[in-house]
């Protein structure tokens, strides 16, 4: 492999700064691997992304506020990604479902090796990047669902509690999340993010609508053979004929 000194800028992501420290020295003998910055939370891992543009990124999974995937999510980068994590049977099923380097803490020496040699070859041959939101639906258990979307807006990252979540409508392969009278736009399509949602608490009325149930108020007749919902803020969203039968079978259910 052609690689010359320092020729691949790297961040380090954890939380944990001894962890930090340990993926550091094991790096210290590969003097073709520079450390543009160490993130200690996924904001600054965010930030710094945007600003080193690293070809290498070590990152760990369980993070407050934004998670390893949340980060991989709203990054735009084609670096190869190398997580750290605790024992997590999900996580780590997701990993080798989609091919994904990782590394258990503590991390061995071998296995660390391993792993730089698999990322190094996707550096070099440019190995298309995969799909975070599928991933992210992988590491999760079953019957679990996300309780926080992330949007990015250039460096700016808004998180959104579902429970704030008033609606979601689909813009081609984009959905506009509706909360608190704001639209953030999330580049995912409907479908995937339907799956991601509580259908207790969410359900399709649309091809192009999701709704949070908390905010329905009523639904009406809307012509000759529509309906629409109209929602606590006074907001009116169009209903299809199989959204209004779920729509009023769980309406129903919570009355």
């Amino acid at each position: 492999m052609n690689v010359t000194p320092a020729s691949i800028g790297a961040i380090i992501v954890d939380d944990e700064q001894l962890a930090r420290h340990a993926v550091r020295q094991l790096l210290a003998e590969h003097p073709e691997i520079s450390v543009l910055a160490e993130c200690a939370n996924g904001i600054e891992a965010v930030k710094a992304v945007a600003k080193h543009k690293p070809s290498l990124i070590f990152l760990d999974v369980q993070m407050p506020k934004l998670t390893g995937f949340d980060v991989l999510e709203v990054i735009d980068t084609d670096a190869a990604v190398i997580f750290t994590t605790a024992f997590d049977q999900y996580a780590i099923r997701a990993f080798e479902v989609h091919a994904v380097d990782y590394l258990l803490k503590p991390i061995g020496r071998d296995r660390f090796e391993t792993a730089l040699t698999h990322a190094k070859t996707r550096i070099d041959t440019k190995s298309p990047t995969l799909r975070p939101e599928e991933l992210s639906a992988t590491a999760r258990p079953p019957q679990q669902f996300v309780e926080r979307l992330v949007v990015k807006d250039g460096t700016k990252v808004t998180i959104i509690p579902t429970s704030k979540l008033d609606y979601v409508e689909a813009q081609d392969d984009y959905v506009a999340l509706a909360s608190a009278g704001k639209k953030h736009l999330k580049q995912q399509t409907i479908a995937s993010l339907e799956t991601c949602l509580d259908p207790k608490s969410f359900v399709r009325i649309h091809r192009s609508y999701i709704v949070n149930l908390e905010r329905v108020t009523r639904i009406e007749p809307y012509g000759k053979d529509s309906k629409i919902a109209i929602l606590s803020d006074g907001t009116r969203l169009p209903v299809s004929r199989s959204g209004s039968a779920k729509l009023q079978e769980l309406l129903d259910q919570r009355a």
